[in-house]
This record gives structure tokens, C-alpha cells and sequence, in this order.
């Protein structure tokens, strides 16, 4: 996020000059520092997750670093672009890949097609997100957030059918009802932006649906562990609060 902010300094300063690099509160020079020791950590800690009591695996430490960089492109150049929105995926699509190495252990086997399953999910649900939040800044076309919203339904669709992945019976029973109500209750503010589409609009059902990742993550662990994994759903609440002073959209 750093990283977002030194790249964006000009558009920042045009369109929103109190966040903290135009508004002066943080220099460019200091986030320039923050964003490369943040950035290395990140990845000296995706090496250091590939350690277990069979010794050391690499793939924690490759994806984190294909991650890092992605996360540079993207940041720098590809935003910009009309490719955006899908580089925007693929880095949450390597991000869930990366929480997934910790399931090469023989304790949680789990199959490569089922990874790329979840992680496709999630990724192109992002890409969907992404897109409905390119104009986010000015009057958006109708046309626009309406495929983009399209995007967001097949990723759920795909969701729907992840418990095909796992055994009868693993699964919450609750899935597919709490899948569809998280459907409405991102869905209700995307379809008001679409009739809708002024700045106001499009960057509440951005924010929902940003938000939304948490619950949509907390739905999908169900698939694995049961009803237990709504226990992800407490990271709404400090998400929420946050969100009062953490510029989000």
C-alpha cells in the first residue's frame, strides 16, 4: 500500500490531496524507506514460512517473491493500463496460492487443482472489485460497472462450487445460504451504483465489496473446517474501525 501511494503522488495530488504523501505528512523519501524494508520483510517472512519439522521448502519463498514483484508492476505501470483490474487478480490469486504452501505438509495435503480453484475464486473476484472502482473518482459508465459486476457473480458461482473439492459431509451445511446472502449484501449497493453512478455511489459499493473479501474468505473456509470458519468474520470489526481513518476505496 505504500508502494500504491509513491507511485500515485501525482494523481493523489490532483484528486486527493490530503492523504499523506501530497499532504506533506509523510515524505516521499520516508515512504521510499517504509515500502522497501516492509516489501523485503514480507518476503524474508514467506521464505521463513517454508520451515517445518521435515526441514525447508522453497515454494513459500518463490511465490512470495514472484508476489513482490507483481505487487511493483502493478503499483508502477500496469494500474494504468487496461489490463489493471486483472493484475490487481493475479496478485490476490499469488497471495492465496502463498497461504496455501502451508498445506504442502503431509498433515493438510491439498490438491493442486483445489488450490487453484479457491485462489482463482478470490482472484477474480478482485478483478471484478478492481474494475467497478476504476472511475471510482468521477461520474463511471453504467455499462462499465455493470460487467464488472458480472465478473464479481461468476467469481461467486465458482465459489458455489468449491465443495465439490472436499468429501461429502466436510462442508458447512450453511455455505451455499450464507454464499447467496453475501451475494445481496454486496450486491444491493452495486446494482444502487449502477443506476446510479456518481462518485458517492460507486465508492460505497467498493468499499462493501472490499470489505466483503473478509466475509467472502470466511465463506470459504467453511468449506474446509466447517462452520468454524466464520471465526475469520472478527476481522470485520477492526476492518470496520479502521476504515474511519484508513482511506479504503
Amino acid at each position: 500500500m505504500v508502494w500504491n501511494d509513491y507511485f500515485d503522488l501525482e494523481e493523489d495530488s490532483r484528486d486527493r490531496p490530503f492523504r499523506p504523501l501530497p499532504s506533506g505528512k509523510i515524505s516521499l523519501s520516508t515512504a521510499f524507506v517504509i515500502g522497501t524494508v516492509l516489501l523485503l520483510l514480507g518476503v524474508a517472512f514467506t521464505g521463513a514460512a517454508g520451515f517445518d519439522s521435515s526441514g525447508w521448502r522453497p515454494n513459500s519463498l518463490i511465490l512470495g517473491g514472484v508476489l513482490a514483484l507483481a505487487v511493483l508492476l502493478y503499483d508502477a505501470r500496469i494500474k494504468r493500463t487496461r489490463l489493471g483490474p486483472i493484475a490487481m487478480g493475479f496478485c490476490r490469486f499469488l497471495n492465496v496460492l502463498l497461504g496455501l504452501t502451508w498445506a504442502d505438509s503431509a498433515i493438510a495435503p491439498l490438491p493442486w487443482a483445489t488450490r487453484l480453484h479457491l485462489a482463482g475464486t478470490t482472484g477474480l473476484y478482485i478483478v471484478g472489485v478492481t474494475w467497478f472502482a476504476r472511475t471510482e473518482e468521477k461520474r463511471s459508465k453504467p455499462e462499465s460497472l455493470r460487467s464488472a459486476a458480472i465478473v464479481m457473480l461468476v467469481a461467486l458461482c465458482l465459489a458455489l462450487a468449491v465443495p465439490t473439492r472436499v468429501p461429502a459431509g466436510t462442508s458447512s451445511p450453511l455455505f451455499p445460504y450464507l454464499l447467496v446472502a453475501f451475494g445481496f449484501a454486496i450486491g444491493i449497493p452495486v446494482v444502487r451504483a449502477i443506476r446510479q453512478p456518481t462518485p458517492a455511489n460507486v465508492q460505497a459499493g467498493v468499499k462493501r465489496c472490499i470489505l466483503g473479501l473478509v466475509a467472502l474468505d470466511a465463506l470459504l473456509a467453511t468449506v474446509f473446517i466447517g462452520t468454524g470458519g466464520l471465526l475469520i468474520l472478527l476481522l470485520l470489526p477492526p476492518a470496520l474501525l479502521l476504515g474511519k481513518w484508513v482511506y479504503s476505496t
